[in-house]
């Protein structure tokens, strides 16, 4: 890596940049000390640096993931080992035996234990060692194609040998081998799309871009040519942000966005060949940054041991107190005269007195003594967790056949918890549900279409009655009478279908086949993507289509469509461009299908603006690219070939872009000459088959597959265009200017296009209903067209508290029209924002929600998300063992309480109670309102088990049953569990939720999942456990004494921060109650049987010295002593340890009360340990 930039190789040039780099570096050291961390790339195809200023060596590619080589290994491993306190006392035992004075065996003898276990211990390292050197050789020798500076073109060396400044060329389906910055693509909009599965485990496409300024070349990219410094952030993990700038030798700075970055791991799709310079290699990149391996965590076992072995050696030295002190006093008894014949005087010939003599066998009953403190316990205890992990592996009924994916252990020393779980804390969307969002009903301008047939459709799905879906019911072949139903009916149908043991698609055919597919694209499940559409909304958009044509036909204005038709028209345009799916094909897997069409390029700057308020449309320009995210640059594009050239071969992609463009003529009202007529369906040209759609969530997914069925179709997408195709009208192209992307504060995303109709800039917004409302333009009572407008919300609110009460997930569309001047204003805002550095998310944050103001309301839509198989279920017996479930849910309140009745969180015959508060005083009222009430009516219980004092600090408290009513729910918002969670209300609202058998938490923050947790772990002293499946449950996953993440669709972030995870939530039902049962009783026992033989033995040696004189003699050989816990006793516990079935796993499933006994800690525990001494002493006695 070079730290500064050279431009020119001529000498007065190298003399001035010399007198250059000193200020330059002092004003680097200015800004570290100033807390900015950054870092300058420059190329490595300069020319070299002079000997006295050479700059730090680039950083290389090379993996390495061992700990150790072959001269450290044995050094490195002992002082890893010595780490342990057991292995220090027990080398410090084995050396004081070498001393002659206080020596009770055999030095070499009493070397051999400790030895024996650090040899161990070493070849398990070893081993593991030698595994992680394999994988990183596989890895290191890799091949990519990196720019040779001699030979003047690429060529291929191994990924070891890449570094930081060289220049990668990459072809389709080649893995990135570190983070590069993409400054070529052989795309001609600059794009290249990458799967980043190895990354997150998503499979659907992204698209990442070329730097600004690097498309416009004129001629083939020649990295001999690029003389630019790069100045970046320094390397760190967030993988959805890249920050940093590229200054040209003109002195122009270009900023640089997360879109331009390739990641190492990554997979290189629909392009044939890019090129980028490397940024970030080997253990900088931020792939390698993510992955901290296996997570290891101190069970809560293991804690109690490490305090009882501190005990032992309390016990040890006690006893050897003891010995020392009978020994002096029966030393003392003789005087110097009479002295006992077994007694050795030392060298100098005189005897030891009382007080040497204790001091010398005090040692010496340590060594005597050693075998209390078990030397084997805790390899024992490793070798025990890693076969019990194993066997879990093992398990076939963990196994899910449909997703090919099975339980993964990533913490292997904490399997024991699972033993020990009383709070379980679950997201319900992906986690409960199965994150297939399935487009069920919707609204549009203030009325609904209930979709009946989609309805009956997906129940087919649901029930399996059909052997094979491949074909779905027609609107047409429908009565009037079914799609008229009312809601009650479907509502009922609804709940009869949520309550039950949902069921997969139809047949294993269908299911295999839904599966095939979704490898290839996600979210793409035939009952995702058949839908059946609603005969009265198609018929309308069938009308609105026939309307536009004529008016496109006599060159009318767009305003003369009724309101209604002009609603439904903007409604589909925005849930099928209001997204970031990405378009394929499926003749060639994973190949972009390309319908270029010529476009203006998106503006950069107020003058470009200017320029282009022209009435003119479509007229030949160079083409841009734009946002894919809220902080996404705009990027200038230019037009003709790509950057770098296909080699010798001609790109089939551009030979069929150049067939389109040439064949497709182009209106000024951006319609292709070329119309389709009546619903489009689901093709999308002639021999092109159906194409398919890759979405980033499953949302996305279902409303462009629902537009689809009305025949608004999206077709293509390009960085500054997406074109759809409209029944009757063929393919119509927005300029697509901005893409305001959707985040978790603003629950909403919009895009910002130029409509081909009327030349209008319009903001096509889709989000949360409880943030868009508050968005509408506000309307005047005393104007017909605002009470109209009134009239509409009120009915839609009505629509949309009905769809949550049926259990969907609800979105809001809506519009807004800007004026020439209003977008000006705000583009040189939102210019700004984008060419900052710093606060760069903050400022974009603020220009959007700048932007989405004013709106018109469209309409809005119900998504359903069906519960996976068996959730109700585990949920049912996971609550007979004893276990407090909590769902934390970012969903508005009705959608989540539906679901929860659904799930049987929630029974129908509990008394709810509801926590919404405006303000934190009136949620201080509702908790004390409340609490009372439960006090009053529970005085008893609460007298007995409850704190008097609400704000007392909580000690450790065991659930029973009497704490808990079995009647009692608790639901709250997420503005109240803001308030609840302050510091002055936290007990009372753990209080009141402790006495809850369920408790909801809607419209939650993934801040405020951690934070709920991180209350009830701490104040209850309590173990949790907190599973989910997607980047918002991460907080709550990694604060849990327990995290588990479901691999699902919504990638693998959860999966990567948990220390368990599962294909399903049933899974956890078998997990918790039969496995987690098994290796804590296992353990519980191992440990507790390791330390009563040993106080047995001990208690032996220690009634023994009574008859003895103290004088540390041993009835017992020395090599029985010394190998008693090594060889003698160790392998029984092993096998307790590893096989040992207290209840087969049928009755645990059967009788899930039976896991209570680990919760309370009911089997014999650490905490018995105190009396084995004293059992061992007692029945020792005899003796």
């Amino acid at each position: 890596m070079r730290e500064e930039g050279r431009d020119g190789g001529e000498s007065s040039q190298e003399q001035k940049g010399e007198k250059e780099r000193k200020p330059k570096r002092r004003r680097r050291r200015k800004k570290k000390k100033e807390g900015v961390q950054t870092r300058t790339v420059s190329s490595n195809l300069l020319l070299p640096w002079p000997e006295g200023d050479r700059p730090t060596p680039p950083a290389n590619n090379r993996l390495k993931t061992t700990k150790y080589t072959a001269v450290s290994f044995l050094p490195k491993n002992l002082f890893e080992q010595f780490h342990r306190l057991a292995n220090v006392y027990f080398v410090f035992i084995a050396l004081l035996n070498f001393v002659p004075a206080v020596n009770a065996f055999q030095p070499e003898l009493a070397l051999a234990p400790v030895l024996f276990i650090l040899a161990v211990t070493a070849v398990k390292d070893l081993w593991e060692d030698y595994s992680r050197y394999r994988s990183d050789q596989e890895i290191n020798h890799m091949e990519c194609l990196v720019y040779c500076r001699i030979e003047r073109k690429y060529t291929t060396r191994y990924w070891k040998e890449v570094k930081v400044g060289d220049f990668i060329q990459l072809r389709c389906n080649e893995i990135i081998p570190a983070d590069i910055l993409l400054l070529s693509s052989s795309d001609p909009d600059g794009l290249c799309h990458i799967e980043t599965a190895n990354l997150d485990g998503e499979t659907n496409l992204k698209q990442r871009q070329v730097v600004r300024g690097f498309l416009e070349l004129d001629s083939e990219f020649d990295p001999l040519k690029f003389t630019s410094i790069i100045e970046c952030e320094e390397p760190n993990n967030d993988l959805s942000r890249f920050r940093g700038f590229i200054v040209h030798k003109s002195g122009e700075k270009v900023a640089l966005y997360k879109e331009n970055l390739l990641l190492r791991g990554c997979t290189i799709r629909n392009t044939e060949v890019v090129s980028g310079i490397v940024i970030y290699a080997g253990h900088e990149t931020k792939a390698l940054l993510n992955n901290s391996g296996p997570r290891y965590k101190r069970s809560k076992l293991e804690r109690q041991m490490n305090v009882d072995v501190l005990w032992c050696v309390l016990m040890l030295i006690t006893m050897c107190l003891f010995s020392a002190l009978g020994h002096g006093i029966w030393v003392w008894q003789y005087d110097d005269k009479r002295k006992p014949i077994f007694d050795v005087p030392g060298r100098n010939g005189k005897y030891w007195s009382p007080v040497q003599a204790a001091v010398y066998l005090f040692l010496t009953m340590i060594i005597v003594y050693q075998v209390l403190i078990p030397i084997s316990l805790y390899v024992s205890i490793e070798i025990v967790k890693i076969c019990q992990v194993f066997f879990i592996h093992q398990d076939k009924d963990l196994y899910d056949e449909e997703t090919d994916l099975q339980l993964q252990c990533r913490a292997l020393n904490i399997t024991e918890d699972l033993g020990q779980i009383q709070y379980i804390f679950s997201d319900k969307t992906g986690t409960l549900t199965e994150n297939k969002m399935v487009f069920r009903r919707c609204t549009v301008s203030g009325i609904e279409y209930s979709h009946d047939a989609n309805a009956k459709r997906i129940a087919m799905y649901q029930e399996g009655d059909s052997e094979d879906e491949e074909t779905t019911p027609k609107a047409g072949t429908l009565s009037q009478r079914d799609s008229i139903s009312s809601h009650q009916s479907l509502k009922v149908i609804h709940r009869n279908q949520s309550t039950k043991s949902h069921r997969r698609t139809g047949s294993r055919v269908e299911a295999k086949r839904a599966s095939i597919l979704s490898k290839h694209t996600a979210f793409s499940s035939p009952m995702e993507k058949d839908i059946t559409p609603d005969p009265n909304l198609l018929r309308k958009v069938n009308e609105c289509a026939s309307y536009l044509e004529i008016m496109r036909t006599h060159d009318q204005p767009l305003s003369q469509l009724s309101p209604e038709l002009s609603d439904i028209f903007d409604f589909f345009i925005a849930l099928t461009i209001c997204n970031t799916v990405v378009v394929t094909s499926p003749n060639q897997p994973r190949q972009k299908v390309r319908y270029r069409f010529e476009l203006k390029s998106p503006v950069k700057t107020i003058e470009d603006f200017i320029r282009r308020l022209t009435p003119s449309r479509l007229t030949s320009g160079s083409n841009n690219s734009s946002s894919s995210s809220l902080g996404t640059s705009r990027l200038t594009h230019r037009t003709g070939s790509s950057v770098i050239s296909s080699t010798s071969t001609e790109s089939p992609f551009l030979k069929l872009e150049e067939k389109l463009t040439n064949s497709s003529q182009m209106n000024n009202n951006g319609y292709s000459a070329q119309q389709s007529k009546g619903t489009l369906g689901n093709e999308s040209g002639p021999g092109e088959g159906e194409l398919r759609f890759e979405a980033e969530s499953p949302d996305e997914a279902a409303l462009v597959y629902a537009a689809r069925a009305y025949g608004c179709a999206l077709v293509d997408r390009l960085p500054d265009q997406v074109s759809v195709e409209l029944p009757h009208l063929g393919r119509l192209t927005f300029e697509l200017l901005h893409i305001l992307g959707f985040d978790s504060v603003r629950k909403r995303m919009s895009v910002v296009v130029r409509h081909p109709f009327t030349d209008e800039i319009n903001v096509y917004t889709k989000g949360a209903d409880s943030v868009i409302m508050d968005l509408l333009l506000s309307c005047s009572s005393d104007d017909p067209r605002g009470k109209h407008q009134k009239k509409i919300r009120s009915k839609t609110q009505n629509f949309l508290n009905l769809y949550a009460a049926d259990g969907l997930r609800t979105l809001c569309i809506a519009k807004k029209v800007l004026s020439k001047e209003e977008y000006s204003c705000w583009l040189k805002s939102h210019i700004e924002a984008e060419s900052s550095i710093e606060n760069r998310e903050e400022l974009l944050f603020q220009s959007a929600t700048r932007i989405e103001t004013d709106l018109h309301l469209l309409g809005a839509t119900g998504i359903e998300d069906r519960l996976q198989d068996g959730v109700p279920e585990t949920i049912a017996n996971l609550r007979q063992a004893g276990l407090q479930i909590w769902v934390l849910t970012g969903d508005k309140q009705e959608t989540a309480i539906n679901i929860a009745y659904a799930c049987k969180l929630l029974d129908h015959d509990e008394e709810i109670i509801t926590l919404n508060a405006d303000s934190p005083e009136m949620c201080a009222t509702l908790l004390e309102q409340h609490l009372h009430c439960l006090e009053s009516t529970f005085s008893k219980e609460k007298s007995e088990k409850s704190p008097q004092n609400m704000t007392t600090k909580f000690t450790q408290i065991y659930l029973t049953s009497s704490l808990v009513h079995p009647r009692l729910g608790l639901v709250i918002d997420g503005r109240t569990l803001a308030y609840a969670l302050d510091k002055a209300l936290e007990d009372k609202f753990l209080l009141l939720a402790r006495r809850c058998r369920s408790v909801l938490c809607c419209r939650s923050t993934p801040i405020q999942k951690g934070m709920v947790v991180k209350l009830v772990r701490d104040k209850l002293k309590t173990m949790t456990l907190a599973i989910g499946d997607g980047a918002n449950d991460v907080s709550m996953i990694q604060v849990a004494d327990v995290g588990v993440g479901i691999s699902g669709p919504e990638g693998m972030q959860a999966v990567m921060a948990s220390d368990f995870a599962i294909p399903k939530f049933r899974y956890l039902e078998k997990l918790l109650l039969v496995h987690g049962h098994w290796c804590y009783s296992r353990l519980a026992n191992m440990v507790l049987y390791f330390f009563y033989k040993n106080a047995m033995f001990v208690a032996l040696l220690f009634w023994y010295q009574f008859y003895c004189g103290f004088s540390g003699s041993s009835m017992i050989d020395q090599w029985y002593l010394i190998f008693f816990n090594l060889l003698f006793s160790s392998l029984p516990q092993l096998i307790v340890g590893v096989l040992d079935k207290d209840v087969p796993a049928d009755v645990l499933i059967a009788v899930p009360q039976l896991y209570t006994s680990g919760q309370n800690m009911e089997h014999p525990h650490s905490r018995n340990k105190g009396t084995g001494f004293i059992t061992s002493v007692r029945r020792n006695a005899p003796a």
